[in-house]
């Protein structure tokens, strides 16, 4: 259905306004400024949301489901590779992104994503990040690492679309105490048990405490990252966003939120649909 909806709003972003606006009377609309004709595309397009159904909602089990390619394969060795940057960013898809706030042990903040990231346990909840080393500071460690080290303390705030631009804006490498909130114009909202703020413009927000960390090192015996492992000691939601509350399983509502994902290259992902299915031992409906 979606799919769908996007090829019917490709078609309607190539028809002039006048005829958008005939097609908006035809539906029953009278007259309308920009915002309501804003608001009719959305009503008639997207108020359905991302469900569909299953890509397979016959399938049986012991029913083999096949690659639509031809079955040849290509052996990749890691060692033999100029580099394997591009195809593992590009090959483990799509990626969670973390954005990463932290202070120094003086109190000067830094901001930055990582797409190398992920949960590891609810029960501590505990979040890790793997920060690639710097081939621009001294010490080898990227701000974010040299603040974690310092301090013990960090913040994962959650990307949604809604603020990707300015979000991706803090990529670059500004010169170490140089603050990316700053630099590209995000809101500080301080944080209750950690230091380091929190992101304003995210519907999610995970202070975090160092548990572990670990270091990683290629063949020559090079750190080349280090994975933070860090206990999330007070979550922070969007009241619009989030359900459950009052039953103590809060659970974030998926289309509200606008998450993205991290693809290759430059490429970021956004959902266009979602599916429901169940595990054979669990009902769809709960989690």
């Amino acid at each position: 259905q979606v799919k769908r909806n996007n090829t019917a709003m490709a078609s309607l972003s190539s028809v002039n306004s006048r005829a958008l606006l005939g097609a908006a009377v035809g539906g029953g609309i009278a007259a309308l400024t920009a915002r309501s004709l804003a608001t009719w595309l959305h009503q008639r397009f997207f108020k359905r949301g991302l469900q569909v159904e299953p890509p397979h909602p016959s399938w049986q089990p012991g029913q083999r489901q096949s690659m639509p390619y031809p079955e040849k394969w290509v052996a990749l060795d890691p060692a033999a590779q100029k580099s394997c940057y591009p195809l593992m960013i590009s090959a483990y898809v799509p990626r969670p992104i973390a954005f990463v706030s932290t202070l120094s042990a003086s109190g000067e903040g830094n901001l930055a994503p990582f797409s190398y990231s992920g949960i590891f346990s609810h029960d501590p909840p505990v979040i890790a990040v793997s920060i690639v080393s710097s081939s621009v500071n001294p010490d080898g460690k990227k701000d974010t690492l040299a603040n974690i080290d310092a301090t013990g303390e960090f913040v994962v705030n959650i990307m949604s679309t809604w603020f990707v631009e300015a979000a991706n804006h803090t990529c670059a490498n500004f010169p170490r105490g140089q603050d990316e909130f700053d630099e590209a114009g995000l809101t500080r909202v301080a944080s209750h048990v950690v230091k380091p703020p929190r992101v304003a413009e995210s519907a999610i927000h995970f202070e975090c405490k160092l548990l572990h960390r670990q270091e990683i090192k290629n063949k020559a015996g090079k750190v080349t990252c280090t994975v933070v492992f860090g206990e999330a000691v007070l979550i922070h939601c969007a009241e619009s966003i989030v359900e459950g509350v009052d039953e103590g399983r809060p659970q974030v509502n998926f289309e509200k939120l606008k998450p993205l994902g991290r693809l290759g290259g430059n490429t970021y992902a956004v959902v266009t649909e979602t599916f429901d299915l169940a595990r054979p031992d669990r009902n769809a409906n709960k989690t």
